[in-house]
């Protein structure tokens, strides 16, 4: 097992415990106009780690694993919409994509070839980068998201 996949199964961990148990009115609960809800974070976690996944080992995307793959960035660092609708953000949905992008991340993570290590790809954000740079921020971006959906959960207003 790699550090990085050391510190991705605990960030990851912990942003499937904050997420796995909340109703689908909770998922989709915004914390001001244009936020992302817990909902969309669970899905846009899961879209990165398909996204670079698909780009470091050429993986095939069904119809599925591509429109999730969309939620690594449409709707989160540009203008267009979401690609899932609130009413599809559905505590089953979020435990399904999740678990999708795990099997598809975990191998890579634990034991990336070194042509994974080395191959350049394009990160959610826009830059070039390389597949260990993919696994770093593989390691801190659940984790990223897991305290923004804590302090959302504590936010007056939050669905009970």
């Amino acid at each position: 097992m790699t550090q990085f996949a050391t510190s991705w199964r605990l960030s990851r961990g912990r942003f499937v415990a904050e997420v796995q148990d909340l109703s689908q009115a909770q998922l989709n609960w915004r914390l001001y106009p244009g936020s992302l809800s817990i909902g969309e974070m669970a899905l846009h976690v899961a879209g990165v780690e398909v996204s670079f996944t698909s780009q470091l080992t050429d993986a095939p995307l069904d119809e599925f694993k591509s429109r999730l793959k969309q939620a690594a960035t449409e709707g989160v660092v540009n203008d267009l919409p979401f690609p899932f609708s609130a009413e599809e953000i559905t505590p089953s949905l979020v435990k399904e994509t999740l678990a999708i992008a795990e099997s598809m991340a975990g191998p890579l993570i634990e034991n990336p070839s070194s042509d994974a290590l080395s191959r350049e790809i394009v990160s959610a954000l826009g830059p070039v980068i390389t597949g260990e740079g993919a696994l770093a921020r593989f390691a801190f971006h659940p984790a990223y998201h897991q305290g923004q959906a804590y302090q959302m959960k504590n936010a007056p207003g939050f669905p009970t």
